[in-house]
Parts: structure tokens; sequence; C-alpha cells
């Protein structure tokens, strides 16, 4: 079988270090480097994972020309996707980028075009691996629930400074300081809760709708005093079957992964014979149908090989020659972000934009 070697380069975005421990847990990687040009950045990742010094690099071309990878794993602030890929692409490597996928379409698009063609460029949903979420598209898919007309979404968590590698939680002093130099909180390095989290609303719901696209896009965003980036957004999508809504928010009571905040973060999709609710993290998902009206839940195993997490799919994917599919395939995860673009420029105008 064959061993792959993987390097992560730029910390900008936490979940870095939770994608480097899926790469070191499987048995076919060898984690060979990782690279960011804040060495400061990089420690915690390096301490609980065991990297050792020869590994750590600060200039991301003397990581690649060193190390030599087959993929790269890619973290770097929304606004800067498009730059890091055109960046790393030259050297002839498959590339998983974080989400989102871009701050703009035309970044995606230049991103798509930036890759050599035998070469694959993923973009990671980090909920597309959980296992509720799945089963729903697994029944949507079934047709249990007949033709999807809506989609609802609300997702978010208590901020994004309050977490580290491994979700570790952080203090409200510690949030306080990162605060003001944050990327998260500048809007030209495409911060703002809308840009972080409703490519997962307009990506998952576009899988759930079959790969439909709406026809128009109302957004509204709130206005933090001090702060010019959202913390909270609304987006109705008028789609030729229906609305969908996909709802942005930083500041939940708690983080959903720990305790499901009121809302709880999720999906609710129904269908022309009925509905699913599909909640983060549940281990069910709870149903109607028109043959049993009141709502029952059907359980939501485990993922099993090669679904369990976005590592593992991408070189699973690479080694049978498969092409990607879902929330991570370029297909889907363009026309999510399609919406956001619409979301962004209705936000700006205030007003619905056609797509």
């Amino acid at each position: 079988m064959k061993r792959w070697k993987i390097a992560g380069i730029n910390f900008d975005h936490f979940h870095m270090g939770d994608l480097l421990r899926m790469a070191q847990e499987h048995s076919q990687v060898e984690l060979v480097g990782i690279s960011d040009e804040k060495p400061a950045r990089m420690e915690e990742a390096t301490r609980k994972l065991g990297i050792s010094r020869e590994r750590v690099f600060s200039d991301y071309r003397m990581c690649l020309e060193r190390t030599r990878p087959d993929a790269v794993i890619l973290c770097p602030a929304a606004s800067r996707h498009g730059e890091w890929v055109k960046k790393v692409a030259p050297y002839g490597v498959h590339i998983m980028v974080e989400k989102p996928f871009a701050a703009s379409l035309n970044e995606a698009d230049a991103m798509v075009k930036a890759m050599p063609r035998n070469k694959t460029l993923m973009i990671n949903w980090p909920l597309q691996w959980v296992a509720s979420h799945c089963k729903a598209h697994e029944l949507v898919e079934a047709g249990v629930i007949g033709d999807v007309l809506n989609v609802w979404h609300f997702g978010g968590n208590r901020g994004p400074l309050w977490h580290g590698a491994d979700k570790d939680e952080k203090t409200p002093g510690q949030v306080a300081k990162e605060k003001p130099s944050s990327w998260f909180y500048k809007k030209a390095h495409g911060g703002g809760s809308l840009l972080d989290y409703l490519g997962y609303g307009t990506t998952l719901g576009t899988w759930y709708q079959g790969g439909r696209r709406p026809l128009e896009v109302a957004a509204i965003v709130d206005e933090p005093k001090g702060l010019e980036v959202d913390e909270h957004s609304i987006v109705v999508a008028r789609y030729a079957h229906g609305l969908s809504r996909f709802e942005t928010r930083w500041g939940t009571f708690t983080d959903p992964w720990v305790i499901q905040p009121q809302p709880r973060c999720g999906f609710v999709i129904a269908g022309t014979d009925g509905t699913i609710s599909s909640y983060d993290y549940d281990r069910y998902v709870t149903m109607q149908t028109r043959k049993k009206p009141k709502p029952f839940q059907v359980p939501a195993p485990a993922l099993k090989a090669p679904r369990q997490n976005p590592v593992q799919f991408l070189l699973y994917c690479l080694e049978k020659g498969k092409p990607l599919d879902g929330p991570v395939s370029i297909q889907i995860s363009r026309i999510g972000q399609e919406i956001v673009d619409a979301a962004v420029r209705s936000a700006k105008l205030k007003r619905s934009v056609k797509l």
C-alpha cells in the first residue's frame, strides 16, 4: 500500500491541528512537515503531535522542497485561499483547503484553474463527516421524504477565538487579547460569521437539494459596535421549488460540540412527503413521513472507512482513482460559494440579488 507524505501549511485557521492529527493517525500517512510564517502558531501542534523540529519550517518553499509531500493541507485566512493555492500548486501536490472555499467566486475559480491537471483540489467541510448529516443525505437520496423543497440551517459557535488545536478551550482573557489582531475580525481578510459559517449551510444545503441552484438571495447582517465584521447573519435563498434559510452566529450560548445551544445547530429538511431534522453530533435524525406523521428517531451510526474524516476520504479517492463527491467536491462547493457571493452582495446593497 502506498505511503502518503503530507505537509500542513499556514496555521491561520485553528482547524489545522485537527487535520494534522487525522493525518498522523492514518496508517498510510507520514506527516513530513509543517510550515507557518509565524513559528509561535505552530508550537501547540508541534508539542501535542510530537513533530520533530527538523520538520518545522517558517518558509513554505523550504518545507515543500525538502519534504516533497504528495499532498498539502492548507488553512489560510479566507481571503488568502487563492493566494496560497497558487503558491503551492506549482509543486505538483494534491491540495486540501479548509473551509470556506474562498472569499469570492472569482477566487474559487482561480484556485481550480491553478491546479495541475492531474492533481486534486478538495475543499473540506467538517460537517460532511458528522454521522447525522450523512444519514440525512442517505435518506434524502433514498427518496424517503420525496422531493426536497426547503432546507433550514443554523450554524455557529461561541466565536472563532475560543478554540485551539483539538478544540481546546481558551479563557476569556485570551480571547480578548487575540481579538484586535485576529484575521477573523478583519474585513480585508475575509472575517465575519457570514464568510466563516454560511458556506456550511449553502454547501450542504446544495448537497441535500441535489445540486440545484437558487434564483436569488436576500441577506441581512448585524453591525456590532466596535467591529468591522458581522457576528450574525440571516440569508434567504429563493429556488424554483421553494425557499431555504441559512443563519450564521458567532456568540451562541454554548459550543455545539460540547452542549447544543438554543436554537440547535444543524439542519431541517422538508420534502414533498416528509421532513428530517439533523443536528450537529447527534447519533440520530428525527423524521416525519405521511405514513408516520408523529416525529420518530432514526439511528445515525458512526461513519465507516473511507468516509470517517477528510484525510481518509481524500487518500481513498486518490488511491482508487475516484472523483470526490458530496460537499468536498468542487461541483457542490462552487454552488455553495455562488450563494455566499450573492449573500455578501445582498448584505452590502441591502436588497435581494440574483446569482
